[in-house]
């Protein structure tokens, strides 16, 4: 079967015309006359769907895979304070008063003023990029085993949010570069994933590393233990994470003329080979005036006030149910690890149907219930259920929202920006988040959970308006260029080939918002 012509005889048929035969060449050949192909413009390119989806599932193995194992070590450094906390590090360096608190806030402030640094991955190779920030958060989260003093943790904590801002609001955009819109949203999910995941053991972790009785303090140690694996990816990432799915190593020679087929059909023959290495002002600009952005903003900053604080507070808010601190570590499992499961699920189904609205709506509803429940239930396993549910909806309500920003911008920059906006907005939620649960309000915490729920319900409303604007703009573009009927562009399957029109996800004659 032949990669780019309809119907094709063999893999390494060149690009031809439909109306001459097929001849076998090597791959050398065939970059060349795909490379003409291109120079010369062409409206359509045809890429076989099985070339396509062999494709996609080798960078399936390789690039979410490796992201989402440095997001879980990314969670762990940042989440593991609460464990070390408990661990003798509030005796040590006495964490009275609010000083705990301000380790959690101090973290989110610098991580919110360093978000611009999410174009980065559209000026610097990621590779190398990737590598530097990983390393630099390793190195601070590992010093955190060193400080002696109130003040000294809270640097750590500063320099920490620095370094993880260039980490994780970046990744949803690299996958743009290597997954279509239709594929997107499960990619995000996968890595995102990575967090409920992380809080699905992270307790049992913490507490092997620590019931110890090492002649290092038991805090010290967790810092160190967790720390360093982090150091250790750093040049992993340098040497295996692709900047672009035409520059990996792992794909053969033919495997990147199909990348390359990708990436014309979604930014077009102009883009296709400058989507690294700088930025378009004029659409920082337009993102900047865009609604869609300041949407989505405000849905991943509803979604942040409880996303921030379930995890650190859900051991006390258990252990005020009734259960041992120990029972308590071990609950927290079962609702994260299902949350987990939704988050793969929810992004899964939205790509199938390419509904996000729909799917963000029923799980606003979702998590707004269980929280609704911890609110107003007194009963223990009425609240403990309103966990389930309250977890299962806001992590996948992350997932979700992410690809959607990224989906509904018409250009690399402005898909860069747009995640910067919502980084920049969306982070100030933990801000909120991680103070309304304090411990004179136990044991129900009344306040915080209906803050939470009210916030939840709020996303679930803003998806619906959203929704409603991209429903209205899409028939102004139908006005413009003519209705879209149902039509194979951009999608992998089909007997005959994948017919897919150029820079279908710039703004153009195809470009229609994703709802």
């Amino acid at each position: 079967m032949g990669l780019f012509s309809k119907p094709p005889a063999t893999v390494t048929d060149p690009v031809e015309d439909s109306d001459s035969s097929p001849t076998r060449i090597d791959s050398e050949k065939a970059a060349i006359d795909l490379q003409e192909d291109i120079n010369a413009q062409p409206v359509h390119h045809h890429v076989h769907p099985e070339a396509e989806r062999a494709l996609v599932r080798k960078l399936d193995w390789r690039v979410p895979p490796l992201v989402a194992a440095l997001y879980l070590l990314s969670f762990l450094d940042r989440s593991n304070i609460g464990n070390a906390r408990i661990a003798g590090m509030s005796t040590d360096l006495d964490l009275v008063g609010n000083r705990y608190n301000w380790l959690l806030t101090i973290f989110y402030i610098s991580y919110i003023v360093f978000e611009f640094q999410t174009m980065m991955w559209k000026i610097v190779p990621a590779h190398i990029w990737a590598a530097f920030v990983i390393l630099a958060w390793g190195i601070i989260a590992t010093l955190q085993s060193t400080t002696t003093t109130w003040a000294g943790e809270m640097a750590c904590r500063f320099f920490l949010g620095v370094t993880e801002a260039g980490f994780g609001p970046g990744i949803p955009y690299l996958l743009s570069f290597f997954y279509l819109r239709h594929e997107l949203g499960l990619r995000i999910g996968l890595f995102l994933s990575a967090a409920p995941l992380a809080n699905t053991f992270s307790g049992a972790l913490a507490y092997g590393i620590t019931s110890g009785h090492s002649h290092l303090a038991n805090w010290r140690l967790l810092f160190l233990v967790e720390g360093l694996p982090t150091i250790v990816m750093a040049p992993v990432t340098f040497f295996f994470l692709p900047d672009s799915p035409d520059k990996a190593r792992f794909l053969n020679e033919e495997e990147r003329l199909v990348a390359k087929a990708r990436s014309v059909r979604q930014v077009g023959v102009g883009d296709a080979t400058k989507r690294v290495g700088g930025v378009v002002w004029k659409d920082i600009r337009a993102a900047l005036l865009d609604a869609k952005c300041w949407f989505t903003a405000l849905m991943y900053f509803s979604c942040n006030v409880s996303f921030s604080s379930l995890p650190v507070f859900l051991p006390t808010i258990l252990n005020d149910m009734g259960f041992t601190a120990i029972d308590s570590q071990g609950l927290t499992a079962p609702p994260f690890f299902l949350s987990f499961l939704m988050t793969i699920l929810s992004t899964y189904i939205a790509d199938r149907m390419r509904q996000r609205g729909y799917m963000l709506m029923f799980l606003s509803c979702i998590g707004g219930i269980g929280y609704v429940l911890l609110a107003s239930c007194k009963v223990v396993g009425v609240r403990y259920f309103g966990v389930f549910l309250a977890a299962s909806g806001i992590f996948p309500c992350i997932a979700n929202i992410l690809p959607w920003t990224l989906n509904n911008q018409g250009s690399d920059t402005r898909r860069g920006m747009g995640m910067v906006i919502l980084n920049i907005i969306g982070q100030c939620g933990p801000l909120l988040g991680t103070n309304i649960f304090p411990t004179s309000e136990g044991p129900r915490y009344v306040k915080g959970m209906a803050i939470c729920a009210a916030f939840t319900f709020f996303n679930g409303f803003l998806a619906f308006a959203l929704r409603t604007l991209l429903v209205w703009e899409n028939k102004k573009l139908d006005k413009k260029y003519g209705p879209q009927i149902n039509r194979a562009a951009g999608q992998i399957g089909g007997e005959e080939g994948t017919e897919s029109t150029t820079a279908e996800e710039n703004y153009g004659s195809s470009y229609r918002y994703m709802l």
